[in-house]
């Protein structure tokens, strides 16, 4: 597989490994928004969190939440965020699953640029809230 997640893992390429059990590796992130910026990821390949059993998908944010407690903690950033990016369209660069957690600082000019949208009113909110909930 020519998945660099996995050569990671595997010892293949070079990490700065920060945590690392039998099912998830914690690494640095080789191009970071804030120094300490961290990939949550699962050993075994996943494409991305849709495609996780729920034995991952249920135990991965309770690693999150370990982690953005040492990176808060260890570093003294002012807060973090955890952001998860799912296909293309949603940002996901590297298709094997991995949680960033992003050390952030009140003075770091970064900033989420959401293009924020307004339902035309209520009734295709309803069938967006209808859409959803009939699939879940």
């Amino acid at each position: 597989m020519d998945c660099i997640f996995c050569k990671i893992i595997n010892g293949e390429l070079p990490s700065k490994k920060i945590y690392e059990d039998e099912h998830y590796i914690a690494i640095l992130d080789i191009m970071p928004v804030n120094y300490g910026h961290t990939l949550l990821i699962p050993k075994t390949h996943f494409r991305n969190i849709l495609d996780m059993p729920d034995e991952y998908s249920n135990s991965i944010y309770y690693k999150v939440k370990q982690l953005a407690k040492a990176i808060k903690n260890g570093i003294s950033c002012d807060g973090l965020n955890i952001i998860q990016n799912v296909e293309s369209a949603g940002g996901q660069e590297v298709f094997h699953a991995h949680i960033h957690i992003v050390p952030r600082y009140k003075d770091d000019n970064f900033r989420l640029a959401l293009q924020k949208k307004k339902y035309q009113d209520d009734a295709q909110m309803d069938r967006y809230a209808e859409l959803i909930k009939n699939n879940l």
